[in-house]
């Protein structure tokens, strides 16, 4: 891990625990330079890992302001694998597989181009940050497209798996966002805080050739998340 990763996780976690409190300010940079024996670009990029996850933000002759840690932010576009998040985020995340089977589920069977009498693969997994359990991730996925999936792949990165051993470039997904009341095995599964409502991203994901290899539906808590986007004007 680097050097700033590290360090950026350090004060997340004195963040989280309020020795830094919301609206303080975090030592200056050449206070954290001597603390962690780090240089001041090792600590600029820390700072900047935790703006960029909304842990603080820099004021201009004043230092890097401690902002409140209710909400997660978590990109609503883009492929960038959960674990390639959590290598760079400041908050404590684990995975748990719950579920690994297959199933036969007809619609589910429709969506992935399947003939009726094949199996796709299903994956359940919950997603803890800083301990609360707050994303519930359903895939389901074409073997036939992605052979040799195991529990234990799904615990660390299906695209790490596709991509570095399968050798098949991920190449983009078409997502639908939606906000429905959630079941009560989901709240089971799930730490709501009082929530009955989840957040729903539907995503059907291709392989670089256009091939459909995974259908999934992702459910976070509503208080715990903000979807951020990014979009540029075009003429029509």
């Amino acid at each position: 891990m680097a050097k700033y990763v590290e360090i950026a996780r350090e004060l997340s976690d004195r963040i989280i625990n309020s020795t830094y409190p919301a609206d303080s300010y975090l030592p200056s940079e050449s206070e954290l330079q001597e603390e962690f024996q780090a240089s001041r670009d090792t600590i600029r990029k820390a700072l900047n890992l935790l703006a960029d996850r909304k842990r603080i933000v820099k004021e201009k002759g004043k230092g890097s302001r401690i902002l409140p840690t209710e909400m997660v932010t978590f990109p609503s576009s883009g492929l960038t694998s959960f674990k390639e998040l959590a290598s760079l985020s400041t908050q404590k995340i684990e995975t748990d597989v719950t579920r690994f089977e297959t199933t036969n589920d007809p619609k589910i069977l429709k969506n992935l181009n399947l003939d009726p009498h094949e199996e796709a693969v299903y994956i359940q997994r919950v997603r803890s940050y800083d301990g609360q359990r707050v994303i519930l991730d359903e895939n389901y996925i074409n073997p036939n497209i992605i052979p040799g999936l195991t529990k234990e792949i799904a615990a660390d990165s299906l695209y790490e798996y596709i991509e570095n051993v399968l050798q098949k470039p991920v190449g983009f997904a078409r997502k639908e966002i939606t906000v429905e009341p959630a079941t009560s095995a989901q709240k089971k599964l799930l730490d709501m805080n009082g929530n009955d409502l989840l957040v729903v991203v539907r995503s059907f994901t291709y392989l670089e050739n256009g091939t459909l290899f995974d259908y999934s539906e992702s459910r976070h808590r509503p208080d715990k998340f903000k979807f951020l986007d990014f979009s540029r004007r075009e003429s029509l």
